[in-house]
């Protein structure tokens, strides 16, 4: 079984621009490189990691297509095209596309001021180029209404298959439950949806939280999805927000651990492998 890490992050402050670090941010408003993640991987036993952007902009995609170019452990990159210009992100999609591991794609939505951005006309047909192409589409579903939509592109855009990035962010620090439960099991209806386990920590109370706060929100998303579209993301290094790269590893192999085998390998490796078509080391 290959170990991935489905969903980190790398940025340089001094040659990228990401406006939504500022120094509110805190710990990591700073610049992460490979370099400081490696020995942590090594030490979780991650084999594979899959790099997703942090902004939307070409120079983040082709910053970390380097950095996949420079670190076989990067196994796939998730990056970005301008959506709503389907024209334009036709020409960037077959240009990115032959980079191997160039693997998905990813937009903001959660910084766009209409909550509604992803069903605009536009945004739809530059999906449908997604979809024609192959290529997944990552989902950032901050609000209710993120995870509203997931049903309404999985009807419009049927080819695409789209993963729910750290599980819809479900309100784990105030305990609740609803409408976060029902939207998630009816996005998992659609059997071209997958979500993440990824980001949990940060949605729970940063000083306190265990694998024991995480584990009724995991549940509810193996009982809804099966090990077989769910896959683990650290979301390093906003994870340090709340933790560090051990505990994230160390709390979700907790709340995995009574799971059968084969359904621990694929939330742990092989979900992400296959979703997004990534080699195995050789």
């Amino acid at each position: 079984m290959t170990v991935v890490d489905a969903h980190q992050h790398f940025w340089n402050l001094e040659t990228g621009s990401y406006p939504w670090l500022t120094p509110a941010s805190g710990p990591i408003f700073r610049t992460f490189e490979p370099a400081e993640l490696l020995p942590q991987l090594a030490a979780a036993g991650v084999e594979r990691t899959v790099l997703v952007q942090a902004m939307d902009s070409y120079a983040d995609t082709d910053a970390m297509l380097a950095r996949a170019d420079a670190h076989d452990v990067i196994g796939a990159v998730v990056g970005w095209v301008p959506l709503w210009r389907p024209g334009e992100a036709a020409e960037a999609l077959e240009r990115y596309r032959r980079h191997p591991k160039f693997a998905g794609v990813r937009h903001l939505i959660h910084d766009e001021p209409d909550p509604d951005w992803v069903l605009r006309d536009s945004v739809v047909e530059g999906l449908r180029l997604l979809a024609a192409a192959g290529l997944p589409f990552d989902v950032v579903a901050v609000l209710p209404r993120h995870l509203e939509h997931v049903p309404v592109l999985a009807e419009r855009v049927p080819g695409l298959r789209m993963v729910i990035d750290h599980l819809a962010k479900p309100p784990i620090k105030e305990k609740g439950w609803e409408p976060w439960a029902s939207l998630l099991a009816r996005a998992a209806e659609c059997p071209q949806v997958y979500a993440k386990v990824s980001g949990l920590n940060t949605a729970a109370d940063a000083a306190i939280w265990t694998a024991d706060d995480l584990r009724p929100y995991v549940e509810h998303a193996l009982e809804s999805f099966g090990p077989e579209r769910l896959m683990f993301g650290s979301d390093w290094p906003v994870a340090l927000l709340a933790g560090d790269y051990a505990k994230v590893w160390r709390e979700t192999g907790a709340v995995l651990s009574g799971l059968p085998a084969a359904g621990r390998a694929a939330v742990l490796g092989g979900t992400a492998t296959r979703f997004y078509g990534m080699e195995e080391p050789g």
